[in-house]
């Protein structure tokens, strides 16, 4: 597989996470809807890695670090960057019993809304941003 079909098998994996999220969103299942919110904007941003860099993305979950890796922390607006601070507990802590009750009071009906709706909008201005001649 060459550099521009890993950078459009991480997309296609970005727009699945997002259809899923919406699916678990009629079921009332916030904490995996913003679980998979989480993950499609990681998945993403490796897209968005690997279509400027010469290496593998690296294997991390923080959405700030890859922002920071990928230079794009100083083009999001303070609005999209607090989006990102809010998605940080969504990861492997919402996943752990304390951490996961937590997370889960975060979350209903209409915020779930919210993070879907942030999310596709981030990975589409995210994806409108790769480089051409890379994806």
């Amino acid at each position: 597989m060459d550099r521009k079909d890993l950078v459009q098998a991480w997309l296609d994996q970005v727009h699945e996470d997002i259809s899923a999220a919406e699916c678990l969103l009629q079921g009332g299942h916030w904490l995996y809807v913003a679980f998979l919110c989480h993950q499609a904007l990681e998945k993403v941003l490796k897209a968005y890695y690997l279509a400027t860099h010469d290496d593998e993305p690296p294997y991390i979950h923080s959405h700030g670090r890859l922002l920071d890796i990928c230079g794009l922390t100083e083009e999001l607006s303070p609005e999209n960057l607090r989006f990102i601070d809010f998605m940080v507990p969504m990861y492997i802590k919402a996943r752990y019993p304390q951490q996961k009750l937590a997370a889960a009071r975060l979350l209903d009906k209409g915020t779930c809304l919210y993070v879907i709706d942030k999310t596709k909008e981030l990975t589409q201005w995210i994806e409108e941003h790769l480089p051409e001649t890379k994806h």
